[in-house]
């Protein structure tokens, strides 16, 4: 018996798999639709992740701070809407939430083994950054390609958290 053939995270440079997930309105969305108009940041988490809940006030806070910049994030929540619609309240995501709840299938072919994990889409579909678990350095650069800062001088947050 060979041995299991372990899932592998897609990698910088990498095509973006295409994908027709739900919105938290029940409208579908692909990234074919999303692309055309500026970089994606798609973050996938599960709500009971505590790397996720520590990670996605960060990337709101680039959502928000980052309001007129060139990328956009998309959530991709691992549950059902309620539980989802419930995290966001929580931790006050404002960004759009798309579900990948049934088989994982965005999951599986982004190759997601952890969470959270994150890719940044650039509009020719090429896989531009990546980010697994909790990344310090990796949000700093995201941060700096959206032209802000995510983290408060003073601010007391560890280099790495794995997923």
């Amino acid at each position: 018996m060979g041995a299991a053939k372990q899932k592998r995270m897609l990698d910088v440079g990498a095509r973006a798999p295409e994908f027709q997930l739900k919105d938290l309105g029940g409208h579908v969305r692909s990234l074919r639709e999303l692309l055309p108009s500026e970089p994606l940041l798609l973050a996938f988490f599960k709500i009971t992740c505590p790397v996720c809940q520590y990670t996605f006030p960060f990337l709101e806070r680039i959502h928000r701070e980052a309001a007129n910049s060139s990328v956009a994030i998309y959530g991709i929540s691992q549950d059902d809407d309620e539980s989802t619609r419930e995290f966001n309240r929580e931790f006050d995501i404002s960004f759009p939430t798309l579900l990948d709840d049934e088989g994982y299938p965005a999951s599986n072919a982004y190759g997601i083994s952890y969470v959270p994990s994150a890719f940044l889409v650039e509009r020719d579909g090429s896989i531009s950054w990546t980010m697994e678990g909790f990344d310090r350095k990796a949000l700093e650069s995201l941060a700096a390609k959206a032209g802000v800062r995510v983290f408060r001088p003073g601010e007391r947050v560890p280099d790495f958290r794995p997923g």
